[in-house]
């Protein structure tokens, strides 16, 4: 994930619903506007922070607590240089390696859990999960193969916190035409040739529906014919709203919601070739890459460190900050088996919004993406926030 931001079209709302909130709420309008279009102020999607304790958290401190441990380390390479969490990240020295009772002790001392809700009062969400997929391809096209490309020149990218702080963490994306700036092609047109991606193919996958889903998981490695292994992850995107295909598979009488998997679409993609290309132009959204250096770890998310397997997850960074431990309460995809971990918010998606909103990184391979491909969960979501610090709303995000 490593991967998708806001699309354009979320500009006009955004610029419309800031305002000033209370210190335990975090606000962020929703806009269905197209630029250029005259639309009612939006209503506010909103998160709160409720203040709980440790004995409130399911299974605390939760399994695996010490891939937990690694990827809360890897989140203070950057944490360190934010003002309070540079002593914070020092006292990482003092905690015994290998002793989970340590680390439940120093995240205890050192931290305040808050229960994150939805404005409607809701206290959980959706969880979903995701992985770093191995693809086959090859440098050059065969028939059948879809390129994985690399950022096209003429894609724009604006930081909105440049010119307005409360839109801190958002991005427009477009191209110019003549003088103005217009939306960036979507994917129909990109895989029709109106954008100039000539020479800019990183690989070409040998399966479309695989590279689909490598741009839905935001990086992965690719096989070439040679033997050798191709790292790519995101560098970019279109700009573009992310839709489900899988939704509309559903719309369309194709699959059933319990069928709609990410197997459930490859096996309907492989059984209905002829219907291919309109299931995938029905999400415009397009992820462009940049090769990665094959390095031990997971591939790199938004906070540039590299992810942990089943202990990083990609939050909306409206409501949670990049680099927040999190405490996850939810359960095994398709069981009811509690799955309860202490999370790092690593990574970020354009598929993931809201508060209680989180992608759960499974790590690589097969066996990683069987797991990913079926977690449509509910589940809880605690913030663990530095005591003494301000809650994020209260310094703006």
């Amino acid at each position: 994930m490593m991967r998708r931001l806001l699309p354009a079209t979320l500009l006009l709302g955004l610029l419309a619903g800031c305002a000033t909130t209370p210190s335990s709420i975090v606000t962020a309008g929703k806009a269905d506007c197209q630029c250029g279009e005259t639309a009612a102020k939006p209503q506010p999607v909103t998160a709160r922070y409720q203040s709980s304790s440790w004995d409130a958290l399911p299974g605390w401190p939760g399994e695996g607590l010490q891939a937990s441990w690694q990827a809360w380390l890897n989140s203070c390479k950057r944490l360190a240089a934010r003002p309070g969490w540079k002593e914070l990240c020092a006292e990482n020295k003092s905690v015994p390696a290998g002793d989970d009772g340590a680390i439940k002790v120093f995240f205890e001392r050192r931290f305040q859990p808050w229960r994150i809700e939805a404005s409607d009062g809701a206290q959980s969400g959706l969880i979903t999960g995701y992985y770093e997929p191995l693809l086959n391809g090859s440098r050059e096209p065969k028939p059948g193969s879809a390129p994985i490309y690399g950022v096209p020149d003429d894609l724009l990218t604006i930081d909105l916190g440049d010119l307005y702080p409360e839109l801190k963490n958002l991005r427009l994306r477009g191209r110019l035409d003549g003088r103005k700036v217009v939306p960036y092609w979507n994917r129909a047109d990109i895989e029709a040739g109106k954008a100039p991606t000539p020479g800019l193919a990183l690989a070409w996958a040998d399966d479309a529906v695989e590279a689909f889903f490598l741009q839905v998981q935001g990086s992965g490695r690719i096989k070439l014919e040679d033997g050798s292994l191709l790292r790519v992850g995101y560098a970019d995107q279109n700009g573009q709203p992310y839709k489900s295909i899988g939704k509309w598979l559903i719309d369309q009488g194709e699959l059933k919601s319990s069928e709609a998997s990410m197997q459930g679409i490859q096996a309907w993609a492989r059984a209905n070739p002829g219907k291919l290309k309109q299931m995938l132009d029905s999400n415009p959204s397009y992820v462009f890459f940049r090769v990665l250096q094959n390095a031990d770890g997971g591939p790199i998310g938004a906070l540039n460190v590299p992810l942990t397997d089943a202990a990083s997850v990609a939050i909306d960074p409206r409501f949670v900050p990049l680099g927040s431990p999190l405490y996850l309460a939810t359960t095994w995809p398709n069981d009811s088996k509690p799955l309860n971990r202490l999370v790092q918010a690593q990574d970020t998606g354009g598929a993931i919004r809201g508060p209680i909103r989180a992608d759960f990184f499974w790590g690589f391979g097969a066996e990683a993406g069987a797991q990913a491909g079926r977690m449509k969960q509910q589940g809880q979501i605690w913030l663990l926030w530095p005591k003494g610090l301000p809650l994020p709303n209260e310094k703006n995000g």
